[in-house]
């Protein structure tokens, strides 16, 4: 996406914030968002907090302000879009529980408005970042209102969060029994509490995590067939039905869409 057809200008931090896996970047919309365009599901859960004049509505919500979605949502577009600017932040679902004050379980894998989690605490966030005069400024406020929530909201259990972690690393290919035993739980044990306090039962987390990493693989313009053997797909039919089931659309429309050929500049980090 050249300059002239960007649809947002991007801003990100200077330097690595205090929370680990947590990761932010600034959208500051040119007008040019169109109603329609399709949200990719990444593996993680995503606040998106809107400030200023302009607004952006999705589908499957109510109101057009500051919005968390929860992993794995389903097929959500933008329905509105005026200018709007916002603070993306991804967090890892095994500290969304905290920052949220919910179980990432709760969200049922949608889109909420953070009205109705945060009450007005997220009306002024929005009034403090829309008053600052930098996005280093914003970042930093954003950053110490996650602090202050990671600190007083419900922890995930140490298993289950490096259950995650060793599920990321290995881009969704280890197996659920093998988790299991590396936590020293039953798999009956992980499953449930992993689905608690994740948001997605095990095997979908996996199916989702390798989605991502295939799914930017294609937005770099590896072919299909490769990117499906080497991310541990069965054959490039199996690819052509889990993107499907995560977007809606195939593995060459995919490779197009705005929300994935941004990411590289958005989100660095985790690529």
């Amino acid at each position: 996406m050249g300059p002239e057809e960007a649809l947002w200008d991007v801003a990100l931090p200077a330097s690595p914030g205090r929370l680990p896996g947590v990761t932010m970047a600034g959208f500051a919309d040119r007008g040019r968002t169109p109603a329609g365009l399709r949200l990719i599901p990444p593996p993680a859960v995503t606040l998106a907090l809107v400030f200023g004049p302009g607004t952006i509505a999705l589908s499957g919500t109510a109101g057009r302000g500051s919005v968390v979605a929860g992993l794995g949502f389903g097929d959500t577009r933008v329905r509105h879009a005026a200018d709007f600017s916002c603070v993306q932040v991804r967090l890892p679902p095994a500290v969304a529980g905290a920052v949220l004050g919910i179980r990432p379980a709760e969200l049922d894998s949608a889109i909420a408005a953070l009205d109705d989690l945060w009450g007005r605490d997220a009306a002024r966030l929005a009034e403090r970042l829309n008053e600052t005069s930098s996005w280093e400024e914003r970042f930093a406020v954003t950053e110490a209102e996650l602090v202050r929530r990671l600190e007083g909201g419900p922890a995930a259990d140490p298993e289950v969060a490096w259950a995650w972690a060793r599920m990321v690393r290995t881009r969704g290919l280890v197996r659920v029994e093998r988790l299991a035993e590396e936590v020293g739980w039953s798999r009956k044990r992980l499953w449930s509490r992993f689905q608690a306090q994740i948001g997605l039962p095990p095997k979908r987390a996996a199916r989702l995590v390798r989605f991502d990493h295939a799914v930017h693989r294609l937005v770099a313009g590896q072919e299909a067939a490769f990117v499906a053997a080497d991310a541990g797909y069965a054959d490039q039919s199996h690819l052509h039905r889990e993107v499907r089931a995560f977007t809606g659309i195939t593995p060459t429309a995919v490779a197009c869409e705005p929300f994935l050929t941004i990411d590289d500049l958005a989100w660095p980090s985790s690529r």
